[in-house]
């Protein structure tokens, strides 16, 4: 299932122009203010997917009938470029756990790479939902690679990707290697992704324009 949330006209839109524009992304505080937002407004429309049940509340003057959630999501972000998204997701479902995972290119070629994955740090995962969070859904490849490596910590009751913008072929890899009922949770499809696997029109590299270009 994928929830491509730019089909509708928001707020969600003024943000992702602004994330995209090269002249505004010259203010990386505003660039990673604005990825939290995206990360904000995903995280709430797919909570409505997720499980609840009513509970009483005690307020000052009397009981009020509200809802909690009973699903325990982990919040998994792909460093570096995932933070501030990861951050924005937070707010929205502050009580939950966290899981940090880092992956990068290494090309043997300019059009050939390989994903490796090095750090990763989650507590247990067996049987939790996973929500996996990262700015951008290229070819898929680090999604995938991330989603096979965190297997090590338990496997998911469901998944969920979170990113800003995806590919076709990114999102048609996903649903191929991810389990059936994953979801992607997206602001934007950009049809086009270079044979370097950079999406376009895109927004350029998340990870340098939030925290400096890296060497």
């Amino acid at each position: 299932m994928v929830c491509n949330l730019s089909e509708e006209a928001s707020i969600l839109g003024q943000y992702m122009s602004e994330i995209r524009d090269i002249t505004i992304q010259k203010d990386p505080i505003r660039f990673r203010t604005n990825l939290e937002r995206i990360a904000e407004i995903l995280g709430y429309e797919l909570s409505k997917r997720m499980s609840y049940q009513e509970v009483t509340v005690q307020t000052p003057l009397g009981k009020s009938t509200e809802y909690r959630m009973t699903d325990d999501p982990v919040l998994i972000t792909i460093l570096r470029a995932g933070l501030a998204m990861h951050n924005g997701l937070l707010r929205t479902f502050d009580r939950c756990d966290s899981a940090f995972v880092s992956a990068y290119r290494e090309h043997t070629t300019l059009e050939e790479f390989n994903i490796h994955v090095e750090y990763l740090a989650a507590p247990n995962l067996d049987q939790r939902v996973w929500v996996i969070s990262d700015p951008m859904l290229a070819s898929g490849s680090s999604m995938v690679n991330v989603y096979k490596a965190l297997l090590k910590f338990g496997k998911p009751k469901k998944v969920y990707v979170v990113v800003s913008i995806a590919t076709p072929q990114a999102i048609e890899l996903v649903q191929k290697e991810l389990p059936d009922d994953t979801e992607i949770w997206t602001a934007a499809i950009d049809d086009e992704l270079t044979a370097e696997s950079y999406i376009v029109p895109g927004l350029g590299d998340a990870g340098d324009l939030a925290y400096g270009i890296k060497v």
